[in-house]
């Protein structure tokens, strides 16, 4: 909705701790060799150091321009109170070593208080919250559009009310141009969907293969999305993979959608996407 244009197939790079952080920088320049023009990343996932070379490696090596790449950072839950917005964005960027982001978003609308831990937790375990107004955190972001630092601003994981109070807000200079939050067959977000493209915002969906997160986030009992017998049915009769099937749903709804995977034959075999359709 503010005139520019996002990669509907994105590459996405969250990888757990035990991954090295080398394996981000070697997927990442793959991705752009195959095909990839938008990849996703966040200070969170504590890679965009390798995100970032891998990327100047491809426009070194005129594979791509930085023009060619759509590049998406995310404003971590401790730097969500307005004065420490732009220094995060900054921080982004000489760990990229870019001059600006194509997309920069509020990874959560949870603020947690600032300091130099990135889950912050009392004696007990329990998350010490920050109490920030998420209106005051969007005038910081739109600031940073103005300064040049971001080409858009948009948010992930928000509801439809905490949208609403953004787009409800005096004075709102930009609207979010997205919000990115998880999706996929088991969750189709389909009302969150309505909404957003009532308002011109586009969704964009991760764990798009079903959230294959820790233990500590979801149920192990749960069904395996790949393995779901009306997904793989499908997959057979277009002879593609469960993966696909479900990446290729995303498309036609007229979602982005963020695939992620480190193994370079999925790699090579998301660009697949846009081969086939489904009816």
């Amino acid at each position: 909705n503010d005139g520019h244009f996002i990669p509907v197939l994105g590459f996405g790079t969250y990888a757990p701790e035990e991954v090295p952080k080398s394996e981000a920088l070697e997927a990442t320049k793959l991705a752009i060799e195959v095909g990839f023009r938008h990849v996703d990343s966040a200070h969170l996932y504590q890679n965009e150091e390798q995100v970032g070379q891998a990327i100047r490696s491809k426009i070194a090596d005129g594979t791509v321009k930085r023009e060619d790449v759509f590049y998406t950072s995310k404003l971590w839950c401790t730097f969500l109170r307005p004065e420490l917005v732009q220094p995060a964005l900054e921080k982004s960027l000489k760990n990229l070593q870019l001059d600006y982001v194509d997309l920069y978003i509020i990874h959560s609308p949870v603020s947690l208080k600032p300091g130099n831990r990135f889950v912050p937790k009392d004696e007990s375990g329990k998350l010490i919250f920050d109490s920030v107004d998420l209106c005051h955190t969007w005038e910081a972001l739109e600031k940073c559009k103005d300064a040049g630092l971001t080409k858009s601003i948009g948010v992930s994981n928000f509801n439809h009310k905490q949208l609403e109070k953004i787009l409800n807000k005096p004075g709102l200079k930009y609207k979010p141009v997205c919000n990115q939050v998880e999706c996929h067959p088991y969750l189709n977000q389909s009302k969150l969907l309505e909404f957003c493209k009532s308002h011109d915002i586009v969704l964009v969906a991760y764990a798009a293969l079903g959230s294959q997160l820790s233990s500590e986030w979801e149920n192990q009992n749960h069904p395996v999305l790949l393995e779901d017998p009306v997904l793989c049915a499908i997959a057979k009769k277009h002879k593609q993979t469960p993966a696909l099937i479900a990446l290729r749903y995303q498309v036609q709804r007229g979602v982005v959608v963020l695939a992620k995977s480190f193994n370079k034959k999925r790699i090579k075999e998301d660009m697949q996407v846009f081969d086939f359709e489904l009816t």
